[in-house]
């Protein structure tokens, strides 16, 4: 009887001994290739995810920059007095152009003239030499008008699909996309944008007093735009 016994023992041990079978193999192979592929999976709409979030906040802290640039200028426009009365502010299109004030230590105050526009989807701030000549800031500002490259230029903001800006004057007859007041008189440039030109002069002149300024930016890739209302300063 105890050599049955042992017999037995030797049997079950033998048993416990025994090795995974072929479909057991691969039973566990399977199970680990589908958790394996989930895991990617999951790790990568993460990946995605972290790169398009981290794509938002550069295209916001960009705009964040744009739009503090803009207000400091705005709230440094020149006034029309200043000026002798001429026209410090000029929309056409895609592209804004303004007289402001500088005023640094140990230095008169000069004029200066800035211009935002839209160039191949990126918005670009420049700006021209400051200045106490008022006939420097007339030619300034006709080169601009022609399209010809600032003194320094930055790129704020690149994909930028369309650039909108209107304004917002105290006749209280609500927002424009030209620099006259409805029903005035005045040339036509080249571009078809109507200005006010004084007797025998040539100089753009202010007409009326605008107090606000909107701009409407659409990235590239976002259905809804991004709006910023301005006030201006001096005028």
């Amino acid at each position: 009887m105890r050599s049955d016994f042992q017999r037995r023992a030797r049997l079950v041990q033998r048993r416990g001994r025994r090795g995974l079978t072929l479909v057991e193999l691969l039973v566990a192979i399977s199970v680990l290739a589908v958790v394996a592929v989930m895991g990617w999976r999951g790790l990568d709409t993460i990946v995605r995810s972290r790169a398009a979030l981290i794509e938002e906040m550069e295209q916001t802290r960009g705009l964040q920059l744009a739009f503090a640039q803009m207000q400091n200028d705005c709230a440094q426009i020149a006034s029309p007095v200043l000026l002798q009365n001429r026209q410090v502010l000029r929309i056409d299109n895609a592209r804004l152009s303004l007289v402001r004030t500088v005023q640094t230590e140990g230095q008169p105050l000069r004029a200066q003239v800035v211009t935002y526009l839209l160039a191949e989807n990126v918005l670009t701030r420049q700006e021209m030499p400051a200045t106490r000549d008022l006939r420097e800031i007339d030619a300034q500002l006709q080169s601009v008008s022609s399209g010809m490259a600032a003194a320094y230029s930055v790129a704020l903001q690149p994909g930028v699909s369309s650039l909108a800006l209107r304004l917002w004057a105290e006749d209280k007859r609500g927002w424009r996309s030209a620099d006259v007041p409805d029903g005035e008189q005045g040339q036509q440039t080249s571009s078809g944008k109507a200005q006010v030109i004084a007797q025998g002069s040539g100089i753009p002149v202010a007409r009326v007093a605008y107090t606000g300024l909107e701009m409407t930016l659409r990235l590239a890739g976002r259905d809804a735009p991004m709006q910023k209302i301005f006030l201006l300063g001096a005028v």
